[in-house]
């Protein structure tokens, strides 16, 4: 067997919810909100003017689309995925600070899900951020994930601010599996801040707006970022994502979708990965007998 034929053997044996590590892009706006507001830098209605572009040391932040100065709320930054606005928000945190919170929603080690072979995810050390490493990291980039550390983080933010090991199994026999009562990473209040927010990206003039299940209320964060290809970020090749829950108000589904180098043109999380989100949400929340939230 080539060398080829042997990796892929082995990528199409990969657990990609623990295995495969990516930047989340902009779906890790949503912890860079959760850190400003619990160290109440933030108010929900705090509100920023933006430039249409920030520079970061030597580096230059733009908007995925062009606009021009603009005024937004914390939730507007979020709602329409401003690229300037969460790092201005990410500045004020500080990197210290930023650096701890990274680590208290568990991303870089792995969450203990019962599978073997979990993967880590790559997080830089304080000591080895740059000039414009704060101008990466707000935006989900400059480090990597796991499927499975989002969705523990984004349950986090669901379910009132407690981090839990994900588990594989709810019962065995019958008998329920037992888990750990989690660590409380942001406080009750903080987490239904940003439930509210995050219904703002599938509201209207959110980058999930066309996204929507009668009878039930959506939230969620729409993520694009550029594969890392040999080192360096590809122009051609993206990682387009979504992590979303509902209801949003009482939260018991979550889903995570992630379409590694989508074709066809369209590469953003909007358009690309929404979509899945929705259709799943439209038949297993009925599934589940959970009941519409409006």
């Amino acid at each position: 067997m080539g060398f080829d034929n042997f990796r892929k053997s082995l990528e199409d044996l990969m657990n990609r919810a623990t295995g495969f590590n990516y930047e989340p892009g902009s779906t890790f706006k949503a912890f860079t909100v959760a850190a400003a507001l619990q160290d109440k830098v933030v108010t929900p209605t705090s509100s920023f003017t933006l430039a249409p572009s920030i520079e970061v040391a030597d580096r230059t932040i733009e908007e995925s689309h062009e606009r021009g100065t603009e005024t937004l709320s914390v939730g507007e930054i979020l709602a329409h995925s401003s690229n300037v606005g969460a790092v201005t928000i990410g500045l004020e945190v500080g990197s210290e600070k930023f650096d701890r919170w990274i680590h208290r929603f568990g991303f870089g080690k792995p969450t203990g899900v019962q599978f073997p072979g979990e993967e880590q995810g790559l997080v830089p050390k304080l000591d080895e951020y740059s000039g414009s490493t704060m101008g990466n990291l707000p935006l989900g980039q400059g480090l990597s994930v796991t499927p499975m550390q989002m969705i523990a983080g984004y349950a986090a933010i669901a379910n009132g601010g407690i981090l839990r090991t994900p588990r594989l199994l709810e019962s065995i026999d019958g008998q329920p599996v037992e888990h750990s009562d989690g660590v409380r990473v942001i406080s009750k209040q903080t987490s239904a801040e940003l439930r509210t927010m995050l219904e703002g990206v599938l509201g209207e003039g959110g980058t999930a707006s066309e996204v929507s299940v009668p009878g039930y209320v959506l939230a969620g964060k729409t993520g694009t970022a550029q594969k890392v290809v040999d080192g360096t970020y590809s122009d051609t090749q993206y990682i387009a994502s979504f992590v979303g829950f509902a209801p949003a108000a009482d939260p018991r589904l979550l889903v995570s979708v992630i379409v590694d180098d989508p074709k066809g043109g369209d590469y953003y999380g909007g358009s690309v990965a929404a979509p899945a989100f929705g259709q799943i949400a439209s038949f297993a929340l009925p599934y589940l007998g959970i009941a519409p939230s409006e």
